[in-house]
């Protein structure tokens, strides 16, 4: 199965469940989700994302200066993206749930 579409399905839930355990710039966000397990998500579909649900209200950013460089934009999540997550989270939960036990089913079937 080609996991880059199940990713830009679960893409939010991903970035709200990241920036909830820590605040984080761009790619620190882009790097925890890789580091979670999934490897294949791009850094434009996370920034796309984190934009998104900032306009969105689900997040705020502030500025952090650099002595090594350019200025990073961090974000931290909101009341409404906690709310968001908890939401999506639990939609999430049904939805891998059903889909393991089809596979149960269709196994014992097999």
């Amino acid at each position: 199965m080609e996991t880059t579409q199940l990713v830009k399905g679960v893409l939010d839930l991903a970035v709200l469940a990241v920036v909830a355990r820590e605040d984080g710039y761009g790619y620190d966000v882009v790097r925890r989700i890789r580091a979670a397990g999934l490897e294949d998500v791009g850094e434009a579909s996370v920034y796309g994302t984190l934009r998104r649900l900032f306009a969105g209200g689900a997040l705020t950013s502030y500025v952090v200066p650099s002595d090594e460089g350019p200025h990073r934009k961090y974000y931290g999540i909101t009341k409404e993206g906690r709310a968001t997550l908890e939401r999506q989270g639990k939609t999430w939960r049904a939805f891998a749930g059903t889909m393991e036990d089809l596979l149960k089913d269709a196994e014992a079937v097999a």
